[in-house]
């Protein structure tokens, strides 16, 4: 009884579309995953955007000027891959900034909000003890999938 009740609730689900395929995102404009990730996946309305640190898509290295330009590089690396999703950062519910040095809260704040005019998405901010490849920050961001 237990497994056909199971079964059934999974072929409702599938048959909602709830377990819809999931799209891969990816562009040359941004760096390629350097692991078993993708830049962003796009799966039941959304846009899942990958963690990107300050890296330029062309050359992979980390933009030179700390923390305010990784930040920036890292902004526009995520505009690239929303437009290869074809939407843009109007799009974005929810972001995720990790910092290695709070201290640079300030700082990051305020390029970050240069690049929303209105309705600001939810934020978190992190500090971590360390980020990949020597980054100071990484930022990761969910957007709605436009139809």
């Amino acid at each position: 009884m237990k497994k056909l009740v199971l079964t059934s609730i999974f072929a409702l689900f599938l048959t909602l579309g709830f377990a819809q395929n999931k799209t891969i995102v990816k562009t040359a404009n941004a760096p390629q995953p350097a692991g078993p990730y993708s830049q962003a996946v796009i799966a039941n309305g959304m846009i899942y955007v990958a963690g990107q640190v300050g890296r330029n898509p062309e050359t992979r290295a980390l933009a030179e000027g700390g923390t305010a330009a990784e930040c920036r590089q890292i902004m526009e690396n995520i505009k690239a891959i929303l437009q290869e999703a074809r939407t843009d950062l109007s799009a974005i519910v929810n972001t995720n900034i990790y910092l290695t040095d709070v201290n640079d809260f300030a700082e990051v704040n305020k390029i970050y909000g240069s690049y929303f005019t209105d309705n600001s998405p939810a934020r978190t901010t992190v500090g971590v003890a360390a980020l990949p490849g020597g980054s100071h920050i990484e930022i990761a961001v969910i957007a709605v999938a436009k139809d």
